[in-house]
């Protein structure tokens, strides 16, 4: 369903690419602006409590990760480059996201809140290493169940519901579950590399 969602919305930013692209804004600025505005709503408006406006103010500058590609498959200038300044500057927004909901659940004296959304705010960092460190030594490790789209939709959606009312335990509940599966994704990730590694283990001594 969160992909059909996401190609919805990049056919519906298609203009939007081309509009920005005419008037001679380049990929790498939507990228960095849109990291920008996800940086600053989430360290300004979560740990003031402003849960609903941050919720969709995040989502919306977090749309400017479909339009940034757009953009580039367009003009022709999808590279390497882009690839990396996009994946990097995702840590950037998601690492200020989990530690704005820190912030405001301790705050609120929601301790077991606050510890899951570190452990979010960690293994949200380990899981892309664990792939992009395999593929620095030829391997894959694509798997697993708490890619990065899922967790951000899940977290901003639990942060929207309960500022419009839900009762806070949700918000504490996702984070825990966010937790669990990205642990999981961890395991099946060192899984999979340890499968391969030791394939070319025997095929090495064959």
């Amino acid at each position: 369903m969160l992909s059909r969602l996401r190609a919805g919305s990049a056919r519906a930013l298609g203009p939007v690419a081309r509009f920005l692209l005419a008037r001679g804004v380049s990929p790498d600025a939507v990228t960095i602006a849109g990291t920008l505005g996800v940086v600053l709503a989430a360290l300004v408006l979560l740990p003031t409590g402003h849960l609903t406006a941050a919720a969709l103010v995040i989502a919306v500058f977090a749309l400017t990760d479909l339009v940034d590609g757009l953009m580039a498959r367009t003009a022709g200038r999808s590279g390497p480059w882009g690839a990396f300044l996009d994946s990097t500057l995702d840590r950037f927004g998601d690492a200020a996201i989990f530690s704005g909901l820190v912030v405001y659940l301790a705050r609120s004296g929601d301790e077991l809140g606050a510890v899951l959304g570190l452990a979010c705010l960690a293994l949200g960092a380990i899981v892309p290493y664990a792939r992009a460190r395999a593929e620095g030594l030829g391997m894959t490790a694509s798997v697993g169940i708490a890619e990065r789209a899922d967790r951000l939709f899940l977290v901003l959606l639990a942060i929207l519901l309960v500022g419009i009312g839900l009762p806070a335990v949700v918000l504490t509940v996702v984070l825990g579950l966010l937790a669990v599966a990205s642990a999981v994704t961890v395991v099946q990730r060192m899984a999979t590399v340890h499968r391969q590694a030791a394939e070319r283990a025997r095929e090495a001594g064959a």
